[in-house]
């Protein structure tokens, strides 16, 4: 048994790569054009032609397979979740089987020999991911120096809402602690988060499942990404200003930033001072 079985066997750690297998059972060609879109938004490109893409925590592999289709020279994808390996695997070898400048592994951001051995890149992407690794700011430390010279950070990070944090962090851990427990998160969480959901879609479109169709921006699914709130542990959050502080001392500029004032990710875009016009 690996280390990430054990952690998940001891209840430390959900099942991530699983709830991505089950995405992909549905995914759609509409979804992948939607990843493609939020990453030409995020970076502000048309397209990634010439560019080197770092897919740090790959998860399903879709955000991967958007940098090969927006037509980035190189490609690395990796997770720390051997299903999210095989998920990133299977999107390759669906759209890209014969491609060799697509190299999809498997490894922790949490180690740096591991790390050293990428490379550097222009992009560097790592989407919802550096929050459930247990160690955070270790973390998001270990990728910083896999910026090429002139390249952009893309990261998003669980936003600190404190007191409700501590209390989504308590049912995360509750989750992934006991089979019922999980059934009965699952059966008090999802009728609530349904019947909001519906609710917010009349209120503010007068249509019930308008709501739900926000899921969609980023080529996700609401029923995955709700499994994924109510499992992803270990969780942590962290506040707009001290992510901003941490790269300033790195030697970073923000050149973006999209907050939410709820549970959601906040989405930072840094790039290396010496390269700002």
């Amino acid at each position: 048994m690996n280390i990430h079985s054990q952690e998940v066997s001891a209840g430390k750690r959900f099942e991530f790569g699983k709830n991505w297998r089950s995405f992909l059972q549905s995914l759609s060609e509409d979804q992948i054009v939607i990843a493609e879109s939020s990453i030409r938004e995020i970076l502000d490109c048309d397209n990634l032609a010439g560019k080197s893409f770092l897919d740090a925590g790959s998860g399903s592999g879709i955000f991967s397979l958007a940098a090969k289709r927006l037509g980035a020279a190189r490609v690395c994808s990796f997770d720390y979740d051997p299903d999210s390996v095989g998920c990133t695997n299977e999107l390759k070898s669906t759209y890209f089987n014969e491609d060799a400048n697509w190299t999809i592994l498997e490894g922790s951001v949490l180690d740096p020999q591991f790390l050293n051995t990428l490379g550097k890149f222009d992009v560097v992407y790592s989407w919802g991911v550096l929050h459930h690794t247990g160690q955070m700011w270790d973390a998001i430390a270990n990728i910083e120096p896999l910026v090429s010279e002139g390249g952009v950070i893309h990261i998003a990070l669980y936003n600190d809402q404190e007191i409700m944090s501590k209390f989504w962090t308590s049912v995360k851990k509750a989750y992934c602690s006991h089979w019922l427990l999980k059934w009965i998160i699952l059966a008090t969480f999802f009728p609530l988060f349904l019947f909001a959901e519906l609710a917010l879609g009349i209120i503010k479109f007068r249509n019930p499942l308008a709501q739900l169709a926000r899921h969609k921006r980023r080529g996700m699914a609401w029923f995955n990404d709700w499994v994924d709130w109510l499992g992803g542990y270990p969780f942590e959050v962290a506040k707009p200003d001290n992510v901003v502080k941490f790269f300033w001392e790195k030697g970073y500029v923000l050149k973006k930033l999209i907050t939410t004032n709820g549970s959601g990710c906040n989405q930072f875009l840094f790039v290396q001072k010496r390269f700002i016009d």
